[in-house]
């Protein structure tokens, strides 16, 4: 099985600690002016979602969680799940709020969405990385608004808000990349 040490520790990178699958969601490499180099990170554990600190020292190596991913749809939020369907067997799972907690702001029902497994155990679920999504509020513009890199706050049909340029208004529908949270492009 192939292993994740010091050097390999990225934004993004998933490692499994004690049987359980994290993913880095913020590092830094550390180089005192005594003693060795080591890595700073905060880790984000898929089952419970929860975000701990790790300090990792040259030596410490870590598994590769044995991860699977399938395309699955939306269905809607029951109250207390948010409810996917397999797209070949039609088999309906559903996942809590911390679980999906990244993915629920930018899906809306229909979206097919990539389901993370561990072990045959579904963990966690990534939205696509470019969603088309509709502006339900937007503060309107002013007059001599026209400054390019001016950006208004947009809040979008799933509940997200994203800065938006001031020529952007209700009503529209924008492209959005969902992992840096950014407009990306008013969609004609």
């Amino acid at each position: 099985m192939a292993t994740i040490g010091m050097g390999d520790i990225k934004k993004g990178v998933r490692l499994e600690i004690d049987g359980n699958p994290f993913k880095v969601v913020e590092f830094q490499h550390v180089k005192p002016g005594k003693g060795a180099a080591f890595v700073r990170m905060k880790i984000k554990n898929f089952k419970n979602g929860k975000v701990i600190e790790k300090t990792v020292h040259a030596g410490d190596k870590f598994e590769v969680p044995n991860m699977a991913h399938k395309t699955m749809q939306f269905l809607y939020d029951d109250g207390e799940m948010l409810q996917f369907m397999d797209n070949e067997s039609y088999e309906q799972l559903g996942l809590t709020y911390d679980q999906c907690e990244e993915a629920m702001k930018w899906i809306k029902d229909g979206t097919n969405v990539q389901m993370v497994f561990h072990n045959n155990e579904a963990i966690s679920v990534d939205a696509p990385e470019i969603m088309e999504l509709k502006i339900v509020e937007t503060p309107p513009n002013f007059k001599g608004d026209t400054s390019s890199a001016s950006k208004k706050p947009a809040t979008l049909e799933t509940g997200a808000v994203v800065q938006v340029p001031y020529h952007v208004l209700e009503g529209d529908i924008i492209k959005v990349n969902t992992v840096e949270g950014e407009y990306l492009e008013k969609v004609k």
